[in-house]
């Protein structure tokens, strides 16, 4: 019997938040700890169709908000698609029908966020498949905990725009209001993680804890919440790796959300499909596993919306970035960003057309990956 996998996903959960908490730093303890994980897309759908498939959005057809139909099923396999392929009952709870792809699920459960318990809720999807896993049916389970989300699109979204004084005047209520809404995700995955413990599931599971994408809390005119710039406040995500008889180990270089897929479909021993393109991200069992692979530079995109009310159909601001240095595209207006992330950590200056050798290095990688070549 193989392994079954659990994803429970944190919507908007900031990795800055994670150093600080019992649940996270108890969870770290024993899993394999990414504590640099970059995201394809600072808001739901980019990114996680990109963990799905393991591949960019700039081939996968979704890059943006707009662009969950316009993913290329015949051309990229899920992760749902190749398990589902092995009788795996592939099961998935989200807010709603564009956040991920549908295809390999046999159940694609929609909640309502504004009234459904989702500890309650969940807890009831895991005992479910602890009665599939008693009949020797292998499983995939797929959560997403969208309160986080929820409370910023009541307090934050609907009251303010992107360019709101009030807002961006009153940071420590924005993160005492971010805060307050984190410690109700801490609780919630502290149940989820004990259900799964009480019923023994975590023997014959790979469990993945992440996060999407992170949210603002005021740090750049612009951005209110998420899905405008490409800061690593909504970039840099979390993921813990909970399998089975590994050794528990922090790894602080940068990886992709998009190495996931492969990461997981390698722990799984099942072989990438040659029908299908070939996928961006790559497996990163070497490195869990106490062994070295060469750090890849990490693309992300997404749409500022600018003065408009709703964002672009496609992306106009894309970004490279290594662990030591960030460039922003703004194709909206032909600019460009540079940032040493390690002397400058929350990108405030730009060293971009000073002649800086790094920043034609970036600017071609980032070239290349947008434009597919």
């Amino acid at each position: 019997m193989r392994k079954n996998l659990i994803i429970l996903m944190i919507d908007g959960g900031r990795s800055d938040r994670t150093d600080k908490s019992p649940i996270f730093n108890k969870i770290k303890k024993k899993s394999i700890c990414l504590s640099q994980p970059i995201t394809y897309g600072p808001h739901t759908i980019a990114s996680m169709h990109a963990v799905f498939s393991g591949t960019y959005g700039t081939k996968t057809g979704t890059n943006s908000y707009w662009s969950t139909y316009k993913f290329k099923k015949d051309k990229f396999k899920t992760i749902s698609e190749y398990l589902h392929e092995l009788n795996y009952y592939t099961i998935a709870d989200v807010v709603n029908n564009l956040v991920i792809p549908k295809q390999g699920l046999d159940e694609f459960n929609i909640h309502d966020e504004l009234k459904d318990n989702l500890t309650t809720k969940h807890i009831e999807y895991i005992k479910k498949m602890k009665q599939k896993n008693d009949e020797q049916k292998n499983f995939f389970l797929y959560l997403q905990y969208s309160n986080i989300h929820t409370g910023i699109m009541n307090e934050v979204l609907k009251k303010y725009d992107n360019f709101s004084t009030e807002f961006f005047e009153n940071k420590l209520k924005n993160e005492k209001r971010y805060d307050e809404l984190f410690l109700n995700a801490e609780k919630y995955l502290a149940k989820i993680i004990q259900t799964i413990y009480e019923l023994e599931l975590e023997k014959n599971s790979i469990i993945l804890i992440m996060s999407d994408h992170g949210i603002s809390v005021g740090e750049k005119l612009g951005e209110r919440a998420y899905g405008v710039f490409c800061y690593d406040y909504t970039l840099k995500t979390f993921a813990h790796f909970l399998i089975p008889d590994i050794i528990p180990l922090e790894i602080s270089q940068q990886i992709r959300t998009i190495d996931y897929m492969p990461t997981i479909l390698d722990y799984l021993q099942i072989p990438l499909d040659s029908n299908y393109e070939k996928i961006d991200g790559e497996s990163l069992r070497q490195l869990f596993e106490g062994g070295k692979i060469l750090e890849k530079s990490a693309f992300s995109e997404t749409g500022n919306p600018l003065n408009e009310k709703a964002p672009p159909k496609e992306p106009n601001t894309h970004s490279i970035r290594t662990s030591t240095w960030k460039l922003i595209y703004n194709s909206h207006n032909e600019t460009k960003e540079l940032y040493n992330l390690k002397d400058d950590p929350e990108e405030n200056t730009d060293l971009s057309g000073k002649g800086l050798e790094v920043e034609e290095k970036l600017w071609n990688e980032l070239i290349k990956i947008k434009n597919n070549n």
